[in-house]
Formats: structure tokens, C-alpha cells, sequence
């Protein structure tokens, strides 16, 4: 058996940047064979894979990257088992890689397709995945992806963990400020769809309904009834249904969303929040 030397259990080590004692085992398994024993490590991963598989994922970060101009953004959720991981540069560097690469390269319509490219010619981001899963030893998902035409608004939480693409149609004459503050606006408020046309017709109609049957209780005549019913269904559209554009704006309550971004010459589209895992 070939003798293994503290510098070749080094050499393996800085070549694979894996733990000293696997390294070791790696070379007594390949007897001293430094390229076999890379291939012995490279193997492992997928027995970490497989032993963590059911590992709850309760951990990561959503990273974003954005253009210049606001004129496009990409986000990518990372999910993995602990705190310390999920704070960690060897995270921090994958997530963000992913998210640039989402951006700035052909596309992705799932988080397989953004795995299966390369983000330089090289390996692909699922083997340098391998390779991260492998010298961390735990279980990392990459769950959502998305990418969005702006103009856009962002906001992502101190801790990595909510984010939000608003998405507006438009010119903002504010340099982006309201973009900006409705992002934070949806990730304080969490409202449930983007404008009243967003609404089930089937809640809107039964809501309506029960409104108009309470009014006609009152005896009042049907054209003061339906300006009774139009007036209560801004209140439903605001507090129940969660509609984003009729909501008090966050930064200034004394106006709604929409009336916040019309005067910023804008038009609330969509949005996408995410909170981590959920």
C-alpha cells in the first residue's frame, strides 16, 4: 500500500476544498492515486444526496439580480437545511451566480433547465452544485425562478428571506422611488392579487349580491341602492379581496396604490412575492 503523505492529504484537500479526514480516506481508498481519489470524493455526493433526502429545507435565501436601468430582474429561491448554510459565501456565491446567469443569459422556464446550463462554458451549475452539496453535507434545493420585464420595483428582506418583483406598465417620471416603495409595500401587506379585474368573478358577484340584499332591507330605491353597493364593494376589494392597487399605500395612507404610482406615471401590472419555502 502506498505511503499517504500530510502533503498529498494537502494537495487533495485544496484541490477539492473537502474536509482533511475525506480526503485522507479517499486516498487510502485509491492508494495514493490523487486523480482516482478525486473520482472516489466526485462519487460521494450523490450517497450525500441520497442519506439527506429527507431532510426538511426550512433554511436559504432568495437572491435577485437586476439590470442597470430596472428594466428587467431575475430571482432564484435556494433552500437548505440550517441558518449558518444558508448565511455562508459558498451559498451566497451559487444563488447569486444563478441568479445572474437567469438574467443575463437564454432563459430558463424551470429551475432543471437554469441547472442544466453552464455559467461560463464549463460546468454546469448541477456539477458545481455537486461539488457545494459535497464539501458542505447538506441537503440544498433550488426551488423557484422567475424573470420579469419592467419597468420593475424590487424589495428583498434584510435576511434574505421575502422578496418582491412588482411589475408596472408605464414611465416612471420619480426616478423608481414608487417602484420601489410598493415593493416594500407588498412585502408589508402581502396583498392577494394585483387589481380588481383580478378578482374571482364568482366572489365578486356573491359579494355584490349579499351587499344589494342589504340595501333593499333599508327600502331604499334602486339607484341609491347601487351607489350603496358600489361604495361597500371598494371596501371589499380593499380589505377582503387584497387588491394591491385599491389598498391604503403604506408610505402615505391618505392615497391608495393606484393613486400612488399615477402620480409617478404608472400602472400596477403584477407582482410576485415570495416567502421563503412557502
Amino acid at each position: 500500500m502506498a505511503e499517504i503523505t500530510a502533503a498529498a492529504v494537502k494537495e487533495l484537500r485544496e484541490r477539492t476544498d473537502l474536509p482533511m479526514m475525506e480526503c485522507k480516506k479517499a486516498l487510502v481508498a485509491a492508494d495514493g492515486d490523487m486523480d482516482k481519489a478525486i473520482d472516489i470524493l466526485q462519487q460521494q455526493v450523490g450517497k450525500v444526496i441520497g442519506k439527506r433526502a429527507d431532510n426538511a429545507t426550512e433554511e436559504g435565501r432568495v437572491f435577485v439580480a437586476a439590470k442597470g436601468d430596472g428594466s428587467e430582474v431575475a430571482a432564484v429561491e435556494v433552500l437548505c437545511e440550517s441558518a449558518p448554510v444558508a448565511s455562508g459565501e459558498d451559498l451566497k456565491n451559487f444563488g447569486m451566480a444563478l441568479a445572474e446567469h437567469l438574467l443575463n443569459g437564454p432563459g430558463a422556464s424551470s429551475a432543471e433547465e437554469l441547472m442544466g446550463q453552464s455559467p461560463d462554458g464549463g460546468k454546469t451549475f448541477q456539477e458545481i452544485y455537486e461539488v457545494m452539496v459535497n464539501k458542505i453535507r447538506e441537503k440544498i434545493v433550488v426551488g423557484r425562478i422567475a424573470r420579469v420585464a419592467g419597468p420593475v420595483g424590487v424589495y428583498v428582506h434584510h435576511d434574505g428571506k421575502t422578496a418582491v418583483l412588482f411589475e408596472a406598465e408605464g414611465e416612471s417620471k420619480d426616478g423608481g422611488d414608487a417602484l420601489k416603495g410598493v415593493a416594500m409595500h407588498i412585502a408589508a401587506m402581502k396583498p392577494s392579487v394585483t387589481n380588481i379585474e383580478d378578482v374571482d368573478p364568482a366572489a365578486v358577484k356573491a359579494e355584490r349580491d349579499r351587499l344589494s340584499e342589504e340595501a333593499r332591507a333599508t327600502g331604499k330605491p334602486d339607484n341609491i341602492i347601487d351607489k350603496i353597493v358600489d361604495g361597500r364593494m371598494g371596501v371589499f376589494y380593499r380589505d377582503e379581496a387584497g387588491v394591491l392597487a385599491e389598498q391604503a399605500y403604506a408610505k402615505d395612507d391618505s392615497k391608495s396604490v393606484s393613486q400612488a404610482l399615477a402620480e409617478a406615471g404608472l400602472k400596477a401590472k403584477n407582482f410576485t412575492l415570495w416567502v421563503l419555502g412557502g
